[in-house]
């Protein structure tokens, strides 16, 4: 993973830190980079009653102590080998961690998951969700509990027969998927989720279920060969990676799969909707992150331009 040289880590007291903290350093020490130690004060409730130098005091005072809390953490497991920065800032967190993405020039977020409870539980909160959808680089959020290193990865690839651009995607994430892999001495599982477009379509409009069959079958042996093209351009074959052609939904399927496999880290890329350049996560990588229960890092196609802005 040599491609990641200017690592961004985001620290928060409230959250478990010590599976990121641990992958952040590592992979800055395997890679010979920088690594930024960055933690983001919301600000406190009520300061808006005191007078605005009152105000001030209070907040240098909780940043002062919020970076003795970081100079802490590197106490307790020395980087004397690498070269680490830290900040803290006062903002809403995900804004504050994609500006100081634009300001520095990081090619890689990490975060803790925030792991949501409740009637709908998930491991990704608003933060991570935020990021996901609008940091310019590739975020990495580690699921607290994964001390350990990665068993399996499974990569989730969609080699499109009818658009290039999404397709210019589907190399970086093997890329980096088997670059995680030999780094974690990990299984590499590569699943490619198709359907027939419009199917439900063809069966109501009175094509018999000969032709609607022949018309999946010609569908799936074009996915194979863009699935097969691709993963003869990337080199992976070393890993002798577990390949999946599914027909379905990649809502459902990929999630399936990867707690089935018992997955430790998915990584994916976050395609925009049309028409809203830059702006949200599509809806099929939305509603898989929503499901699953493992770390996962997450690409951007080419020319992703974030609507976060330095101002």
């Amino acid at each position: 993973m040599q491609r990641f040289k200017n690592i961004l880590l985001v620290l928060n007291p409230e959250v478990q830190e010590a599976a990121a903290l641990d992958k952040a350093v590592t992979l800055t020490r395997q890679n010979g980079g920088r690594l930024t130690l960055l933690s983001v004060l919301k600000k406190p409730p009520g300061i808006q009653g005191y007078s605005e130098s009152v105000a001030q005091d209070q907040l240098a005072s909780a940043i002062a102590e919020r970076r003795e809390w970081l100079r802490g953490l590197l106490i307790s497991s020395p980087q004397d080998d690498i070269d680490v920065v830290v900040n803290v800032v006062e903002g809403i967190p995900f804004l504050e961690i994609i500006r100081q993405v634009l300001h520095e020039q990081h090619d890689l977020v990490i975060t803790t998951a925030e792991e949501i409870k409740g009637v709908r539980a998930r491991v990704f909160g608003a933060t991570s969700m935020h990021l996901m959808r609008k940091c310019p680089c590739p975020v990495w959020v580690v699921k607290r509990a994964q001390t350990r290193p990665y068993a399996r990865i499974l990569a989730a690839v969609d080699p499109s027969v009818y658009d290039p651009k999404r397709d210019s995607l589907n190399p970086q994430i093997l890329q980096l998927a088997g670059s995680m892999a030999r780094k974690e001495a990990a299984e590499l599982h590569i699943v490619h989720v198709w359907k027939l477009f419009g199917e439900p379509f063809l069966h109501s409009s009175g094509m018999s279920e000969k032709d609607v069959q022949e018309a999946k079958d010609y569908e799936k042996e074009q996915h194979k060969q863009h699935f097969d093209t691709l993963l003869n351009r990337v080199g992976v074959t070393d890993l002798k990676p577990h390949l999946y052609l599914i027909e379905g939904d990649p809502d459902k399927y990929i999630p399936e799969l990867a707690m089935e496999l018992d997955i430790d880290l998915l990584v994916m890329g976050s395609v925009c909707r049309t028409g809203i350049a830059g702006f949200l996560i599509g809806n099929t990588a939305e509603e898989v992150l929503n499901q699953v229960d493992c770390s996962v890092l997450t690409l951007k196609p080419k020319g992703f331009v974030t609507p976060v802005t330095l101002e």
